[in-house]
């Protein structure tokens, strides 16, 4: 089975074709699990038109952090959920098609735990810098809605999520830097499952690039990298790239 989890403060204008594209896949064993938190649009009122949702409703934030919040959600669907492998979707993005059975094929392979892809993107804003994906120490942050895994990988991932820190710090930077880093998987599968919905209140999408929130959240993400390598026992390799973010973070925190 691969259980679908869905998290979605808002998103009612994209709520809609987020659920319909799921339901189009047509697998038979999926489950799809929606994490509501505290939404006060019309989207409670939208899910009353699917009946196979398994609903989970936050009265109240939990965090201020809208970081956190995503990550806690996430963890309220994946504790009921019943998949041996896992989909996230934001609610606000869509998948192809093609997408569960797509996955499902991949992740039955054995060497295989975890998978990423690009999205399609008409903003083209998300791409691979080389084609070898070793290329830096610094990963290809593959956004949230094209990243599944084994069920067996989220366990082990849940040890190193430290989650209630690094507030800015999406789950999907999370996940990259630990599957590349600490598990040396890094499967990035040329086909694109996943449409991007760019809502202008979304987490990343409301972060100009250079932007003070920017720098710091680059800085929590390097942060994490040297955790992960820590408890890797690996060293961290200091490039140019990490002290020009230090010096910025000084900055945009002390002045």
């Amino acid at each position: 089975m691969i259980s679908v989890l869905i998290t979605n403060y808002n998103k009612s204008k994209f709520l809609k074709k987020t659920l319909r594209s799921v339901e189009l896949n047509n697998f038979k064993k999926c489950e799809i699990i929606l994490f509501d938190d505290a939404s006060t649009d019309d989207s409670l009122e939208l899910l009353k038109q699917f009946k196979n949702i398994r609903l989970i409703k936050n009265k109240k934030k939990i965090h201020k952090s809208p970081a956190l919040n995503q990550i806690y959600g996430i963890l309220q669907c994946f504790k009921i959920s019943k998949g041996s492998k896992i989909c996230l979707l934001d609610g606000d993005d869509s998948f192809t098609k093609k997408k569960l059975i797509l996955v499902d094929r991949k992740l039955n392979k054995k060497n295989i735990d975890c998978i990423f892809h690009l999205p399609k993107d008409s903003k083209k804003r998300f791409y691979l810098k080389s084609k070898n994906v070793n290329y830096s120490i610094w990963p290809t942050i593959i956004p949230t809605s094209c990243i599944s895994f084994k069920r067996i990988f989220f366990i082990k991932f849940l040890k190193f999520l430290k989650r209630n820190d690094y507030e800015n710090l999406e789950i999907d930077a999370r996940l990259t830097i630990f599957s590349k880093f600490y598990l040396n998987q890094f499967n990035v599968i040329p086909n694109k499952l996943t449409f991007y919905g760019f809502d202008k209140n979304g987490i990343t999408t409301g972060i100009k690039k250079f932007s003070m929130k920017w720098w710091i959240r680059r800085h929590e993400a390097f942060q994490y990298l040297r955790f992960i390598l820590k408890m890797k026992k690996k060293p961290f390799k200091a490039s140019i790239d990490y002290y020009l973010t230090c010096f910025i973070f000084f900055i945009c925190k002390n002045f």
